[in-house]
């Protein structure tokens, strides 16, 4: 795991804040597009904001070379959730997008 600084941990923490808050309630009617929060009660964990931001902060930044749905830290079930998402391009996908951005971290982008 790295070790960030106190203002790269600081600014890491707010985009994580901003993504969680920038998934909520929008398109709530549409049910094509599920949120951040929905996609961690899929996976089985604590869906609640900082409960996220405690997951994104403890597994980031995930290496480049390793596939979202390969990340060590994923149960086989939530594996196999995350590769079918991305695979079959489902409902799901743009949200699996959004984790595996946040997972990434300052490195991935």
């Amino acid at each position: 795991m790295a070790v960030w600084d106190g203002a790269a941990d600081q600014a890491r923490r707010q985009n994580t804040a901003d993504t969680v808050k920038n998934t909520e309630g929008i398109n709530a009617m549409d049910s094509t597009y599920h949120r951040f929060t929905e996609l961690f009660q899929q996976l089985g964990l604590a869906s609640d904001t900082r409960s996220i931001q405690e997951f994104l902060a403890r597994h980031s930044p995930l290496h480049p070379s390793i596939r979202l749905e390969n990340a060590p830290f994923w149960s086989e079930a939530q594996s196999s959730l995350l590769r079918d998402e991305i695979l079959l391009d489902a409902d799901w996908a743009e949200v699996v997008d959004q984790l595996n951005t946040a997972l990434r971290g300052s490195e991935g982008k």
